[in-house]
């Protein structure tokens, strides 16, 4: 008879906000948060000031061959450096996952990281270990979020947003707020990660329209609620927000969002 393994027991970690930080010095940051999710950090702005010698070390110490050759068909350098950053967080937190939860922890070139290739969740990434990830950049930071259930993360530079933008990512005039007032004084930028966070969750990202999530709370704690339009739903029939824990917060100058079940 096949012995199933399961997860050791272990105790709650802490909130998010207890442990998220964005530190641009930091070129490596991991942490285990209740959901249980784990998220790791890793900052462009470390990759870029190190140059290309930094570079090439962490491909050859983390990336296996063919990742190598994907990396060297990048050929703006903005770009190879966010595609290093993206996989070497989804590749840490992943190992990070498996270690906290089943007891062996890989080695970060044994963790294949691919993106679906059709469809609506074309370009949704995955990986070749039991872990549901998700990944966003901004501008100096690459962060991936890892955890049992499909999960949903966008991280956005805090900036001031065209007033158009502004105007649509406003709640309309008699919008159910359960969030005692504070939804209306969520950031614009922040709004936009809630909405994002939520597509991605899905898979969708920007394939399908922002405006099909309507958010509808956010409390002192970060949690936020929201509801589907019915364009989202003809594609996810159970996609009812309150079903899903969704969280967000600005940290360290950046909106960060994050949708779980």
């Amino acid at each position: 008879m096949r012995t199933v393994r399961t997860p050791p027991v272990r105790a709650a970690p802490p909130g998010l906000d207890d442990r998220l930080a964005l530190d641009p010095a930091r070129p490596l940051y991991v942490c285990h948060v209740r959901g249980p999710l784990t998220l790791a950090v890793v900052s462009i702005a470390w990759l870029r000031a190190g140059g290309e010698q930094t570079r090439a070390a962490l491909e050859s110490r983390h990336l296996g061959a063919a990742e190598r050759a994907q990396a060297r068909q990048l050929r703006l350098p903005k770009r190879r450096l966010e595609w290093l950053a993206g996989r070497l967080a989804l590749k840490h937190g992943v190992c990070a996952y498996q270690g906290r939860h089943f007891g062996t922890r890989p080695g970060t070139r044994d963790v294949r990281v691919s993106a679906v290739t059709g469809g609506l969740r074309a370009g949704k990434p995955q990986v070749d270990h039991p872990v549901q990830v998700g990944l966003s950049h901004s501008v100096d930071f690459a962060v991936a979020v890892c955890g049992p259930r499909a999960v949903g993360i966008d991280v956005e530079r805090v900036r001031r947003m065209p007033p158009m933008l502004t105007a649509l990512l406003s709640s309309p005039p008699g919008a159910a707020d359960t969030g005692s007032g504070r939804l209306r004084a969520m950031p614009p930028s922040l709004r936009w990660a809630c909405k994002e966070a939520v597509l991605k969750h899905f898979g969708f990202g920007l394939r399908v329209d922002p405006g099909e999530v309507e958010l509808t709370g956010w409390r002192a704690d970060g949690r936020f609620s929201w509801r589907a339009g019915p364009a989202l739903r003809r594609h996810v029939p159970e996609g009812d927000g309150p079903r899903f824990d969704s969280w967000a917060r600005e940290v360290d100058g950046y909106s960060v969002a994050l949708v779980w079940r």
